[in-house]
């Protein structure tokens, strides 16, 4: 019997202000996020993850993952890994949060969100500002496996719920909010909003 798969957007920030955002934004547009994927480093393992996301009543299903600055492959770049390679995952895109980690490869962009919640050409930084020297690079620590793994539809922006305060639950998370309806447009993905069922699973 053919299993549908789930639709999934990974996120690499797992900050406590992200997780809100994530959860708002995924409510939003008729998503779900898997708030126990929150946390620095990442909490659950990508199997842990896998069944999470499958419990999840509605896609898409916004997933978050963070490496709290480990050098090299840490938790959160492990667990993309398993999603993305699972049989039961399609995923739809990626949002690629720019931080100040240094000794990154970084991931390739063609485009992000700035702070003015205009889709822009090339990365930007954790600020949210275009940048040119940063060569279509958006540099976080949990970033630099998406172009191995070649996840579509990758979009950079700064960091999620921050950008002083432009993307701040308070202003309505516009810039976060951008770069999910950019995916969902790329992906074919419809705007699902308006369902009455919460839209994280577990706990705050």
């Amino acid at each position: 019997m053919n299993r549908q798969r789930r639709r999934v957007i990974l996120v690499t920030d797992g900050d406590y202000v992200a997780q809100k955002v994530i959860e708002r934004v995924a409510g939003e547009v008729g998503g779900r996020c898997i708030s126990l994927s929150a946390g620095n480093p990442t909490p659950l393992r990508g199997s842990q993850m896998v069944e999470l996301i499958k419990m999840a009543p509605y896609d898409p299903v916004m997933v978050m993952f963070d490496d709290n600055g480990d050098f090299g492959r840490g938790r959160g770049e492990q667990a993309i890994e398993y999603v993305v390679k699972h049989p039961d995952i399609e995923v739809i895109g990626a949002i690629a949060v720019a931080s100040n980690t240094r000794s990154v490869r970084g991931a390739t962009v063609s485009y992000s969100v700035d702070n003015r919640g205009r889709v822009v050409e090339g990365a930007v930084d954790k600020d949210g500002y275009a940048d040119p020297q940063l060569q279509n690079r958006i540099y976080g620590d949990t970033v630099d496996i998406l172009n191995t793994l070649h996840v579509p539809n990758v979009i950079g922006i700064g960091d999620i719920g921050k950008m002083d305060g432009r993307d701040s639950l308070d202003n309505g998370c516009p810039i976060t909010r951008k770069a999910v309806q950019w995916i969902l447009e790329r992906s074919g993905e419809h705007d699902t909003r308006n369902r009455e069922a919460p839209s994280h699973l577990g706990p705050h």
